[in-house]
């Protein structure tokens, strides 16, 4: 499957939420993360970040695809995760 993460968490635990998060997944830019991952390893992600987070304030909102090529994508401004290769 293909997840899109986006969080919104008090300042205390974003660093915790985002260190979980990229051991799973790929950071896009502030606050949303994005990738292939099996079910079971997003069961195990979603248990991880509900320990992290508090649920009377911070919010965790996932985005589920079967895979990426129902994804459609479009970028105004500076693209964040540049993985282009310098020579």
């Amino acid at each position: 499957m293909y997840v899109i993460m986006a969080y919104d968490v008090n300042e205390k635990r974003v660093n915790k939420v985002l260190k979980k998060a990229r051991e799973y997944l790929n950071w896009i830019q502030n606050s949303l993360l994005e990738g292939e991952i099996t079910s079971s390893k997003f069961q195990m992600l979603k248990k991880q970040i509900k320990a992290i987070i508090n649920p009377e304030e911070d919010s965790v909102k996932w985005y589920i695809l079967p895979n990426k090529k129902l994804l459609n994508t479009e970028l105004l401004g500076v693209d964040k995760n540049s993985s282009g290769m310098f020579i």
